[in-house]
């Protein structure tokens, strides 16, 4: 037994090492207090303002992913326009709180990331929905739950914990 939980704790250790490693790697704008780097190339943050954009195109990244409704309020105009106006490509990718916090919409997100070339910004209103989904695909690429939900914490989940407790378990 000891050497069995010796070794599913080497392997949850080397997992959070392999998530995280690319928080040293990530090309980080200073785009908010909230903001987190938390896969190489990729930050996670609540909504962006217009200063924040020209940031972030100045540091290079390629795009916004998008998590909030078209019917929630950003404090910009239009944030399609912001976004492509600074040269960075803007993908809406909807998430309604708990209802879309699904393992497809993780999948969806990890099809997009794969099409991006260059460091990419993931943002809803406070970042608890891009830690909702983080988690579910941490879990997706072999994370147990507890490890799953920690990466879900250290890119913004808080009160969505228990959504993704239970999507974890219905997997």
């Amino acid at each position: 037994m000891h050497i069995s939980t010796s070794l599913r704790n080497l392997a949850t250790a080397t997992f959070v090492v392999f998530m995280f490693s690319g928080m040293a790697c990530a090309q980080q704008a200073s785009v908010s207090s909230d903001a987190t780097a938390f896969i190489e190339g990729v930050t996670g943050a609540g909504q962006p303002d217009e200063a924040e954009l020209e940031r972030l195109s100045a540091a290079g990244y390629a795009a916004v992913i998008d998590l909030r409704l078209p019917s929630e309020e950003r404090g910009l105009a239009n944030e399609r326009a912001s976004v492509e106006g600074q040269g960075m490509s803007y993908i809406p990718l909807p998430i309604d709180s708990r209802t879309d916090i699904t393992f497809d919409k993780a999948n969806e997100l990890d099809r997009i990331l794969a099409e991006i070339d260059g460091p990419v910004l993931i943002h809803c209103g406070s970042g608890n929905r891009v830690g909702a989904l983080m988690s579910l695909r941490a879990s997706m690429n072999g994370a147990d739950d507890e490890t799953a939900v920690e990466a879900g914490k250290q890119t913004g989940l808080t009160r969505l914990e228990p959504a993704v407790r239970e999507r974890l378990q219905e997997r």
